[in-house]
């Protein structure tokens, strides 16, 4: 506790909200279901100006966090927020500001070139218009949509990413998805940085009103250049089947999976719709960004794809049933 003391005392001296949440988070993060309870007591029994810091700054971040994730599963809330409100109001009164935050913009988009990652963003300031900051969390699309990272920025940091503005609740469902994802996955290969964050990423996501969970994903229906030709229609259902959720993901390795095994695989499609679908991956390739790594796998792997669709030996089990139903007569 000594070194929190010393910590704390500082940030009394800074004067700084955010600040002063941040090193709550990583505080948080660092207690063990264990400790927390016992070092709980210890800050209320000191009764110290910064012990009572500390107790309102953790108190900020899992007041908010009540209504939904807990800090950690085997530490309830209340065990922060249990002296909170004495601790504030011992104090000077910016600690009250801690956690009193309106979230004013929010951005969503690709973290890298083919969208193996996404970033999710929420712009923040306090209630006296100061401080404002961006909660980043970047989300992993090749493995199911886990939280690996997260950070705290100033504003001006989103001059460097390229984000497209989205609804605030949406994103704030998208963080909270994908923060509770990682949450239930024991061992989820995460970023030294995250855990730290991750306290006060939560708490700031659940600041935005009525946020969106299951938060969906618009981009399928945004795509309108679908190729005037007969079986398009049916090519591009199969591709969205692919897609999933995960429409920012957009690889040559993903195109070729798409092109010379899932399709193969999985997918039953009239002959119209197999001499459609190079026209249909070329037109999404083009609206998921143009990379031309991506367009020239689609040129090496569509020559191939009628002969794989032809072998049904590549077939997997749901595919064959549906072609034994196709093949068989029909019954009276």
């Amino acid at each position: 506790m000594t070194t929190a003391i010393t910590q704390a005392r500082d940030l009394l001296r800074w004067r700084s909200p955010l600040r002063t949440e941040l090193w709550a988070s990583r505080l948080m993060a660092g207690l063990e279901p264990a400790e927390a309870r016992g070092f709980v007591q210890e800050l209320v029994a000191a009764g110290r100006p910064e012990t009572r810091l500390t107790l309102a700054a953790l108190s900020a971040l899992a007041v908010t966090t009540a209504a939904g994730t807990e800090p950690d599963a085997d530490v309830p809330s209340d065990l922060y927020t249990a002296h909170g409100a004495e601790a504030r109001d011992a104090l000077p009164v910016w600690v009250r500001r801690m956690g009193q935050v309106d979230c004013d913009g929010a951005w969503y988009g690709k973290a890298d070139r083919h969208g193996q990652q996404a970033l999710a963003a929420l712009s923040f300031r306090y209630r006296d218009g100061k401080e404002p900051h961006v909660l980043i969390v970047a989300v992993d699309q090749v493995n199911g949509g886990l939280a690996v990272d997260a950070l705290v920025e100033e504003p001006k940091f989103l001059d460097d990413l390229s984000l497209e503005a989205a609804e605030p609740r949406v994103v704030a469902g998208r963080i909270l998805d994908a923060l509770e994802l990682t949450d239930r996955v024991m061992g989820a290969a995460v970023a030294d940085t995250y855990p730290a964050v991750r306290p006060f990423a939560l708490a700031r996501a659940l600041t935005v009103p009525d946020p969106v969970r299951p938060a969906p994903d618009d981009t399928l229906s945004r795509f309108h250049d679908l190729p005037a030709t007969e079986g398009a229609e049916e090519a591009f259902a199969k591709l969205a089947e692919f897609i999933g959720d995960r429409p920012l993901w957009w690889s040559p390795a993903r195109v070729s999976q798409f092109l010379t095994s899932w399709l193969p695989r999985e997918a039953v499609l009239s002959p119209e719709a197999i001499s459609a679908m190079p026209d249909v991956v070329r037109a999404w390739s083009r609206f998921a960004g143009a990379d031309p790594d991506v367009l020239r796998q689609v040129d090496a792997d569509a020559p191939r794809l009628p002969e794989l669709m032809a072998d049904e030996s590549l077939a997997g089990f749901g595919k064959r049933l549906a072609l034994s139903r196709l093949h068989s007569p029909d019954e009276d």
